[in-house]
């Protein structure tokens, strides 16, 4: 007796049964979502599928990982939320592009196949949870609507025979929903303390600045930083060769005056004409005693000396060394140890009312987690351009306590006026939106 070949009808029902059983043996919602979107391909000879659970998309057919972001997850879910809206999402039926929008429409053409069906999943009260959007090519035929109804049921089992309660958005009754708005809401209007962020550093307090004396090359730094100097020290040095070679040229016409000078009231006794010149030699010999004593005034500047006691305060004596400056450039400051004051730049974005007195904490970056206490004492009205080539407000601060060491960096936290927690959190998004909108 030979064996009844199957027909193709009793194929279909073989691979139905199949696919049934495929997803009911699904260990996790991973597997299973893989399973939805994937096995019934070869079946329905469809071009994608993507499952969508509680508006979002789960799977996307072949695709292992789904971005949130990519065009043709955000055509499905939008498509999706068309149908809900027009209470067409709880039955399975082919998607009517009639009914979606012109962009929606735009977006199908691009990114999905011709002819779309819709799946939906129900939960047991018949309440909708997720749905498959199957495309292809070719129209649907009733038969496989009918088949994929079915098969859309063994989904829904199997979905929530591993996840048997709903995601939240579609689980929380809307009294709920707003009980947990009223209480955000409340707690959004509690007042908070105001505070911002701003980098800052550990500068002296009365310091002498020293500043060039005079255009010139420096030659040598005769101090380290942070050494300790006392009052007539001498600090560093220009290149003196070009102010040495004036003085002496000044010296040596001083000296071709006075004895023009001399030579012609000698003979002014005799001649009329010596005794005119006279004046004007005098003159000239002034003239040249002030040159004199200009380049060596000159030559006594380029040795810098301290005038006071404390510490040098600068960055690099590699910097300056062979290194032309102009007259009243800063070079270094002299400042007392024990003397010190913060400054803070505060940027223009992270501005907020502040006043003389305000608390600042500041957390050092060598020591940051204890903190040194202050308080505000000036603040710029003006912002002006940082070192980092950002605008930013200057504010200086008063230590309450022992300063710590000059030159130390770190991060000033400075409190301002307490404001409800909504202005704490969106400060910065309603200055963006207001800058943006010009409100």
């Amino acid at each position: 007796m030979t064996a009844q070949v199957p027909g193709p009808a009793e194929r279909v029902f073989a691979q139905l049964l199949a696919l049934q059983n495929q997803a009911r043996a699904a260990t996790d919602i991973d597997n299973l979502a893989y399973v939805l979107v994937n096995d019934a391909q070869p079946l329905f000879d469809y071009r994608h599928a993507a499952l969508l659970i509680a508006g979002k998309v789960r799977a996307v057919t072949g695709i292992s990982v789904v971005e949130p972001h990519a065009p043709f997850v955000a055509f499905v879910e939008s498509a999706a939320n068309q149908l809900l809206a027009q209470s067409l999402s709880d039955k399975p039926h082919v998607v009517n592009a009639a009914l979606l929008k012109e962009q929606t429409l735009t977006d199908w053409q691009s990114l999905s196949a011709g002819s779309a069906l819709w799946i939906p999943l129900l939960d047991r009260q018949k309440v909708l949870f997720g749905g498959l959007w199957i495309a292809r090519e070719q129209p649907w035929s009733e038969p496989e609507l009918a088949l994929l109804t079915q098969l859309g049921d063994c989904y829904s089992h199997a979905w929530l025979a591993l996840q048997p309660r709903k995601p939240w958005r579609l689980r929380w009754p809307r009294k709920k929903i707003l009980a947990v708005a009223a209480v955000v809401a409340l707690l959004l209007m509690v007042p908070v303390r105001q505070s911002v962020l701003a980098p800052a550093e550990v500068v002296p307090l009365n310091g002498r600045v020293v500043a060039a004396p005079l255009d010139g090359v420096i030659a040598e730094f005769l101090v380290k930083p942070n050494q300790t100097v006392n009052s007539g020290d001498l600090l560093l040095r220009f290149d003196a060769t070009s102010l040495k070679a004036q003085a002496d040229v000044a010296e040596r016409s001083l000296d071709v005056a006075e004895a023009e000078l001399r030579s012609n009231s000698q003979r002014a006794f005799a001649d009329a004409e010596a005794k005119t010149r006279l004046d004007l030699l005098a003159a000239r010999v002034e003239q040249k005693r002030a040159e004199r004593d200009y380049a060596l005034n000159l030559l006594a500047r380029s040795e810098v000396r301290a005038e006071r006691n404390g510490i040098a305060v600068f960055a690099d004596a590699e910097r300056w060394t062979g290194k032309p400056v102009q007259t009243g450039e800063r070079l270094m400051a002299i400042a007392d140890p024990h003397q010190a004051e913060l400054r803070i730049e505060l940027a223009v974005g992270d501005a907020i009312e502040l006043n003389a007195g305000d608390e600042v904490a500041l957390f050092l970056d060598s020591d940051p987690l204890n903190r040194q206490a202050a308080r505000l004492e000036r603040l710029a009205y003006e912002a002006q351009t940082s070192a980092a080539g950002q605008l930013a407000y200057r504010l200086d601060a008063r230590f309450t306590a022992t300063p710590p060491r000059i030159g130390l960096r770190g991060t000033a936290k400075l409190f301002g006026q307490r404001v409800p927690l909504a202005l704490y959190l969106l400060r910065r998004p309603l200055a963006a939106l207001r800058q943006s909108v010009g409100l």
